[in-house]
């Protein structure tokens, strides 16, 4: 029988500096409703695909919750336990009673970075520009440069004019070639405020000799304000120039000292890897590109402002080690003096050594791949096969992709659904005799299928080979919308652009809960953040 917890122990382990795992088991838009402040999302539908990431120690203590009454708790305990997690218990009440007993539930996603980036700004009093005035600056002609902090997917789908894209812990790196000339006004934009915040900070914590500015509010901000921003833009700031190396190693070194950034060594990091009774996560904090051409075995990409903007995402057991990953030990001094302030006690930068930083390591290369705790492949139907039937016998495709994936393309006819509420779907489809399960690559409908066997003993079913990527790569046909959906659509938090309708609403609604955090933080008394320059540990 699967422990459970109380509230009041909860807040207790939360605070007592040992290792936990709290982790949200509702999908990730319920999830967005109502949380504790440091519960991480992962949902029962994709936990296999997730939680080697999130807890990657079997014998890491874990609390899973749900609301209180949907059930979502016990099925994700059980299923930990067969995947050979042994220290699993329950919030007993889950969000319910925990808020019943005092607690704060959060609403949003990536809040403790969220809340972070609010409390850097008033702590700081991080320099910021309206929109207005950057259009009125732009017009004149003023010597500026915008330094869109986010990935290069969210830049190229929309950006400040003329904005360079140089993601997070990237700036500090690549700054030097972009400002040379101290004159120029640097401005860091993001899509909202967080990673503006945070960007501007470091450049200033760095000490560049720029006045630097956060655009407030971003790109939402931006066309709040009535400005256009462009689409598909692809200036993407080169890595530096031996000068702007050298600057860039200086502003850290700086960093590190402000900040208190700890080291390890390789013969550390090494020991620490068969010390069974802590929790270690190695991050590579440095660009794409660079993680996929060589990595040291094992570690994870995490590029730096990443990791700063949502590191629920990344580490999921508060207390853990982390060890940064960054031969020009610039990204990651810059990241570890960040988690250093959001109050992660054992943070680390690995030393490089040799010509390339990775003397020693074992490597390897391509993106990051993890096995599939519990995997088994299903029967399959092929791409032509599932073509072949669509023309002819009756068959049903159930998707089980995001519904913001599956709205915006979709094989024709398919059906959506929620792998954890597959009893939704049973009663909509219930006399389906044919079907073929899909998802984003396939996986997810591999883990689905023994489920979707025993709600439809009688039916035949297989999964596409490839998932939704392969029926994409061969140019098979494809619809959009969301008609057929089998359950609510609150799998993921849809951003304000994301929704069909209502942009702005969305947009103003999520600024205003963003700058709302700083004060909902004072309530919560198990968050810590911490400040440096002599200044006491405060909220």
């Amino acid at each position: 029988m699967t422990k459970r917890i109380t509230a009041a122990a909860l807040r207790e382990r939360l605070v007592d500096g040992s290792e936990l795992a709290l982790l949200d088991v509702r999908e990730q838009g319920v999830h967005y409703r109502g949380h504790p402040f440091f519960a991480c999302s992962l949902p029962l539908s994709r936990l296999e695909l997730m939680v080697e990431d999130l807890v990657p120690r079997r014998v890491a203590p874990i609390v899973v919750l749900d609301g209180g009454d949907e059930g979502l708790a016990e099925r994700a305990a059980a299923r930990l336990d067969a995947l050979g997690y042994r220290d699993v218990a329950m919030l007993e009440g889950g969000c319910a009673r925990w808020q019943a007993t005092g607690g704060e539930l959060f609403s949003g996603v990536n809040v403790p970075s969220k809340a972070f980036g609010e409390f850097v700004e008033h702590h700081f009093e991080t320099p910021r520009i309206p929109p207005q005035e950057l259009k009125r600056l732009m017009d004149s002609g003023t010597r500026l440069v915008v330094l869109d902090s986010r990935p290069y997917g969210e830049y190229h789908r929309m950006n400040i004019p003329g904005g360079v894209d140089v993601p997070g812990a990237e700036l500090a790196y690549r700054v030097h070639d972009l400002a040379p000339d101290p004159d120029t006004l640097v401005v860091v934009n993001c899509a909202g405020r967080t990673r503006s915040i945070i960007g501007c900070q470091s450049l200033r914590n760095a000490g560049i000799p720029n006045r630097v500015v956060a655009l407030k509010d971003g790109t939402m901000g931006w066309e709040l304000a009535g400005f256009s921003c462009e689409r598909g833009a692809t200036n993407v700031a080169p890595p530096p120039s031996e000068a702007g190396l050298s600057q860039a190693r200086a502003a850290a070194d700086r960093v590190a000292k402000r900040f208190q950034v700890k080291f390890a060594s390789r013969e550390t990091v090494l020991a620490w890897q068969q010390d069974t009774n802590r929790t270690l996560y190695l991050l590579d904090v440095r660009s794409r590109d660079e993680y996929e051409a060589r990595h040291i075995a094992g570690s994870r990409h995490a590029p730096g402002g990443q990791v700063v903007q949502a590191t629920d995402e990344f580490v999921g057991v508060r207390n853990a080690r982390v060890v940064l990953i960054d031969p020009a030990r610039v990204r990651s001094v810059m990241t570890a003096s960040w988690l250093n302030q959001m109050g992660w006690d054992d943070v680390y930068v690995l030393e490089p050594e040799g010509a390339d930083g990775f003397a020693g390591w074992s490597l390897a290369s391509g993106p990051h791949r993890r096995e599939i705790p519990g995997f088994v492949a299903a029967p399959t139907a092929s791409v032509g096969e599932l073509v072949r039937r669509l023309s002819g016998d009756e068959t049903t495709v159930l998707d089980l992709a995001t519904s913001l994936k599956f709205r915006d393309r979709h094989v024709p006819g398919a059906w959506w659904a929620v792998r954890s509420r597959l009893e939704s779907a049973r009663a909509r489809l219930a006399d389906a005799r044919r079907m073929v399960l899909t998802s984003e690559d396939g996986a997810l409908a591999h883990l689905a299928a023994p489920e979707a066997a025993a709600l439809w003993p009688a039916a035949d079913i297989r999964v596409l080979a490839g998932g939704n990527a392969a029926w994409f790569a061969a140019d098979a046909p494809t619809e959009s919308g969301i008609d057929r959906a089998t359950t609510s659509l609150d799998d993921v938090w849809y951003k304000p652009y994301d929704h069909a309708q209502g942009y702005e609403q969305h947009a103003r609604a999520y600024l205003s809960w963003e700058v709302g955090l700083v004060e909902q933080i004072k309530r919560d008394p198990t968050i810590r953040f911490r400040a440096y320059d002599g200044l006491a540990a405060l909220k």
